[in-house]
């Protein structure tokens, strides 16, 4: 070696000076990283769960101990066998030899850089590892799920706990010796144990032997993964249109694995041998062997087989294998036969107007038919009961049952929350957004059926009020809306100083909280939330409490990371309180041949698609089950999860109660007041329609050929965006049934058809949760799907003038709420609120129509009875029509005219929002017809007069313009010269 060759050295003080950074930035960091789980520490010990947070904070470190230990241990060895085994190297000249620095710089302190390259090697495994805590802990506490595969016999439980940790460990190998092999590759080509020139030997046999038997080891892991990658077919996605070993998968590629791997275990044995003799011919041919049958007989041969034998004749070969499918898959997602009950729908629609005209009076449907759209009435609720402008209500409000005077009916509900982004400009400041307006007040509900003026029927409880559903304690701290955090409590005696109304202030006296009276603990959360505040604040004192994680989704996600929560939490008065009910679920991705899906595509609507609610996580999954209750109290924050599967007891449930035991409350601690008010959730019947618009098919050989399949239908009532129609929570009857129920429903049509298939509801009542109807129609007869019925609704001249007539102007949007679908003993029928909203900045809908479709006909009236009757006046829709207009994409209404309609033609609004009139105020939409165009022009006239009357010259010129509009619009659709006049010619302006 060259003494003076080497990197360059540092002065004592430099030393020093970057020492003490290096440390003080290390302190630092460890502080941070000291607040952060002290916090949580806390935070899990005032809400109960410390268990959760021990059990998270020791799986984490003795994972990360043990992959730090083993990682950085093989791979110190790894480079001290290398370095021990390095030839005795002198280079030629060092300008020829740019490795002297480095091989200098080794040599002289070869432990130390050793154990420092190995300690970051073992930190690095141990932060990649520490994240599979859950992996471990379901190895560890999973058991059986009393279900096996129908391909190698195993239970359910070997593929969702025991095989993830295999192949965890499997992968642990790979990356290791990996990592060990271009260490020691690294180390003996620095010290010449590897030279690319010069003569005689280039490899060194001390290198050949660590080298060679490292790829050996790893090619015999190699040959241990092929064995379980058989395992690994019942996931696959090969055929296509389901999900599980095909037919090409069970004969090819499931006995290439066998080959594979005993053509692997010859080769580690080549490669092993090879090192003994210190050979590198041997390993080389290993090495070849390995690719070449990995091409052949992996690849090659089930790609042949699938194009040549399976292709040409799958509906015969697959079906076996489908079958399978369909069975797993219902079993997984809760859709088999002991929970879903299936039966006809006779849809024999009746067109009597008698007939129609008695379902007015039918007493199981048309007074529960829900007229309040909980996606459109959010504006509505904060204009009427706001209150003040930094209270707030969610954008999508929630519908529950209550019962009212011995009868149970829908109710909108909503808590009205602290909105922290509402407040004014003056407002914000650090001590009002979290010591000042700290809680929301009230419960907020009006009954789904009841319209008054064209508003919901409020029924408010707060502080003020004890409404039609009473609440002991209306303040809100928990909610859908908080903010991050609030600091709350005061020394008894002190003046409050929480917002409570407008003529009092309130001190928080709940449990809820985490201390931060004493200096230590202003310093950490001033440190975990970078806020300098808490230190300096005087308004923070001895009693003074933080209560953190105040959103309820957030607040039972982190109190049980195990779970998957719904995307839906709803306020309930429970024995007078405000409590929040969370659905929660748990999940797994490794049931065999069941079908794959992505929750966040499965529960994707037209109201997540705009914002209006959460998206639900990006996780695929083949098992789902909502085995898990929470509730959040608005007040304390109390967290309660309560295990409902009793019914069918839940074997991932089971491995995490073991894990985390005494956190599930029994299924028997749930009282009959909160039972009352569980709803079946929504993202799993999302989730469930979705599969079984396919997988209510139970033949293999139907399933193939997707003659059967069904849709989601696009929800017809916003343009906006395509997605999915959204289910919708109603208290209807069942055909052949007196008593209604509160359900969950959805629509289902025919595949690459608008026309109705089946429809699937979930009941929610206690005696019968869980339980999913489906009702199938007869595939011999037309009726129309929700995207018909909406270009139906477009098409009816009453319908199109009426918007017309009171979205003159631009005055008014149209807003058309949610379109519900309810199958009746006499008939589908198909109910939809039309609301009006202003064109102004504190503007908010209000329920105007409501449009229904029954018997074939369609109707209108400001009650659903009324529009019960309008339909039995009006003449049958077409909908052969409607169906064309939809596949031309055609939305407006046609011409009433024998000529198609032109581009001049009248267009209906957008079914979301419809705005007639441009900024100028002249009528853009025009007529549908010459009857309509004359009602518009008698309409403008009628302005005109009453503007010369107020002797107001803009007044008079504005409505002369919109009278001018409507003559032209007139002539566009009044039909040609020498036609037989069918209506009154278009009235003069009056001079």
């Amino acid at each position: 070696m060259r003494p003076g060759v080497g990197l360059p050295t540092m002065s004592k003080r430099a030393k020093r000076v970057l020492i003490a950074v290096v440390a003080l930035i290390v302190l630092v960091f460890l502080w941070f990283q000291f607040a952060r789980y002290y916090v949580d520490l806390l935070w899990f010990r005032e809400v109960g769960f410390a268990r959760v947070f021990t059990t998270q904070l020791l799986s984490r470190l003795v994972m990360f101990v043990i992959a730090a230990v083993l990682g950085g241990g093989l791979a110190f060895l790894a480079m001290m066998f290398a370095y021990r085994s390095r030839p005795v190297f002198v280079p030629s000249g060092p300008s020829n030899d740019p490795l002297a620095p480095y091989r200098t710089a080794i040599a002289s302190r070869p432990r130390l850089i050793s154990i420092a390259a190995a300690v970051v090697i073992g930190i690095i495994c141990g932060l990649a590892m520490q994240g599979q805590w859950t992996t471990v802990q379901l190895f560890l506490h999973g058991g059986s799920f009393g279900q096996t595969d129908p391909q190698f016999g195993h239970d359910v439980g070997f593929y969702v706990f025991k095989l993830p940790m295999i192949e965890l460990v499997l992968t642990s190998l790979f990356i290791i010796t990996a990592i060990c092999f271009v260490l020691v590759l690294a180390i003996q080509y620095i010290f010449g144990g590897i030279r690319l020139q010069g003569p005689g030997r280039r490899v060194t046999s001390a290198a050949t032997l660590q080298l060679s038997l490292l790829v050996g080891f790893f090619v015999l892991v190699k040959a241990v993964q092929y064995w379980f990658d058989r395992y690994t077919l019942l996931f696959s996605n090969r055929g296509g249109i389901f999900t599980g070993a095909s037919y090409t998968d069970v004969n090819a590629v499931l006995p290439a694995k066998i080959i594979l791997m005993v053509i692997a275990v010859i080769c580690a044995g080549g490669f092993i041998v090879g090192a003994v003799l210190r050979s590198v011919k041997l390993p080389a041919i290993a090495l070849a062997l390995m690719v070449l049958s990995s091409v052949l007989i992996g690849g090659l041969w089930p790609l042949i087989l699938q194009q040549v034998v399976v292709k040409p004749s799958a509906s015969q070969r697959e079906p076996m294998y489908i079958q399978r499918s369909i069975e797993a898959t219902q079993a997984a997602y809760g859709i088999g036969s002991d929970t879903v009950t299936t039966k006809p729908y006779n849809d024999v629609v009746s067109s009597d107007p008698q007939v129609i005209r008695a379902m007015a009076d039918d007493t199981a449907t048309v007074p529960n038919a829900r007229l309040l759209d909980p996606n459109l009435l959010s504006p509505t609720f904060t204009q009427r009961e706001q209150l003040e402008n930094f209270y707030g209500f969610p954008s999508r409000l929630a519908v529950d049952r209550y019962e009212v005077d011995g009868k149970t009916q829908d109710f909108v509900v909503a808590a009205r929350e602290i909105n922290p982004n509402a407040l004014a400009e003056n407002q914000k400041n650090w001590i009002n957004e979290h010591m000042t307006y700290t809680h929301g007040n009230g419960f907020v509900a009006a009954p789904a059926n009841t319209v008054v003026a064209g508003l919901p029927e409020f029924t408010v409880s707060d502080i003020d009020n004890k409404g039609t559903i009473p609440v002991d304690q209306p303040r809100v701290y928990f909610g859908q809306l908080g903010s991050d955090y609030a600091i709350v409590g005061a020394p008894e005696g002190t003046a409050p100083q929480e917002y409570d109304t407008s003529t009092q202030r309130y001190t928080y006296d709940g449990k809820a909280g985490i201390g931060v009276g004493n200096l230590f603990r202003r310093l950490v959360f001033a440190s975990y939330y970078g806020e300098p505040n808490f230190l300096f604040s005087s308004l923070i004192n001895d009693q003074s409490k933080v209560l953190q994680t105040r959103q309820v989704r957030d607040r039972v996600a982190k109190a049980a990371p195990f779970l998957t929560i719904d995307t839906n939490p709803y306020p309930a008065v429970i024995n007078g309180r405000i409590t929040f009910i969370v659905d929660a679920y748990t999940t797994a991705g490794n049931y065999p041949y069941a079908q794959q899906m992505s929750l966040a595509d499965a529960t994707r609507n037209s109201q997540s698609a705009q914002g209006a609610t959460a998206r639900q996580v990006e996780t695929n999954v083949s098992y789902v089950r909502n085995s898990v209750k929470a509730t959040v109290d608005a007040y304390d924050g109390t967290v309660t999860l309560y295990r409902v599967d009793q019914n069918d007891p839940d074997p991932m449930l089971n491995a995490w109660d073991k894990v985390f035991p005494g956190l599930l409350q029994p299924d028997s601690a749930v009282t009959e007041d909160l039972r009352s008010h569980f709803r079946y959730p929504q993202d799993l019947f999302e989730v469930q329609r979705e599969l079984l618009a396919k997988y209510h098919v139970a033949d293999g050989t139907q399933f193939f050929n997707s003659g059967n399949f069904w849709k989601v239908p696009d929800d017809p009532t916003e343009q906006s965006v395509e997605a999915a129609q959204p289910p919708y929570y109603l208290q209807v009857s069942q055909p052949g049934e007196d008593e209604p129920r509160f359900e969950l429903t959805t629509a289902m049509t025919g595949f690459e058809r608008d026309l109705m298939a089946a429809y699937i509801s979930a009941n929610s009542d206690p005696e019968n949760y869980g339980k999913i109807n489906v009702l199938t129609f007869p595939t011999s007869t037309q009726t129309p799907g929700p995207k018909l019925v909406q270009q139906l609704f477009n098409q009816d001249d009453d319908i199109s003038n009426w918007i017309t007539t009171r979205t003159r102007g631009g005055s008014n949007r149209a807003l058309f709420g949610n379109l519900l679908t309810l199958p009746t003993s006499q008939g589908l029928m198909y109910i939809e609120p039309f609301y009006l909203q202003a064109n102004s900045e504190s503007s908010y809908p209000t329920f105007s129509q409501v449009f229904v479709w029954f018997g074939g006909r369609v109707g209108m009236g400001s009650t659903l009875a009324q529009a019960l009757s309008n339909a039995a006046t009006k003449n049958p829709a077409s909908v052969e029509a409607a169906e064309n207009a939809v596949n031309s994409g055609q939305t407006g209404a046609p011409s009433s005219g024998s000529q198609p309609p032109s581009s001049d033609a009248a267009q209906v609004p957008s079914p979301t929002e419809a705005t007639v009139t441009s900024p100028t105020g002249e009528i853009t939409v025009p007529p549908a017809d010459e009857a309509a165009a004359v009602e518009q022009m008698n309409a403008a006239l009628a302005e005109l007069e009453a503007a010369k009357k107020s002797q107001d010259l803009a007044k008079i010129g504005a409505a002369n313009s919109k009278l001018e509009q409507a003559v032209q619009n007139y002539l566009r659709v009044a039909k040609p010269a020498g036609a037989a006049a069918t209506s009154s010619a278009p009235p003069s302006s009056g001079g």
